[in-house]
């Protein structure tokens, strides 16, 4: 697979990508938008990953414990302020990969992975 036909796609674990996620169904997140890898490295020769779709901050999402807000930077490439949604955790095809926008930090990472665990009820 190629983004824009010019090289490879090979998203890692704790990258921002911007991710087209239509067609989509009933309340599933939509649209092209950023999202973060979640899934292995070690499992990168399948042609999927897993991902975290990235939306607006809403103040309204602060007591939602499945929402880790995110604060742009230069290394994460996000513009405002955002939150991924570990509700909306998807698996999806490299085709659906558009650009890389970065990265984000191991804890960021460590904090989405204990709010994908809270919607799964990891014990």
């Amino acid at each position: 697979m190629t983004a824009g036909g010019l090289r490879p796609i090979c998203p890692r674990r704790g990258e921002v990508w911007r991710v087209n996620f239509d067609p989509t169904m009933g309340d599933e997140i939509a649209k092209t938008r950023p999202a973060i890898v979640v899934s292995s490295d070690a499992i990168r020769k399948l042609g999927i990953r897993t991902v975290v779709p990235v939306t607006t901050w809403k103040d309204r999402f602060a007591d939602n414990l499945w929402m880790v807000r995110l604060e742009p930077d230069k290394a994460n490439g996000l513009e405002s302020v955002s939150t991924a949604d570990a509700l909306q955790i998807r698996g999806v095809g490299l085709e659906r990969f558009v650009d890389r926008l970065g990265q984000v930090s191991s804890g960021v990472l460590d904090d989405i992975a204990a709010a994908i665990a809270i919607v799964v009820e990891y014990q």
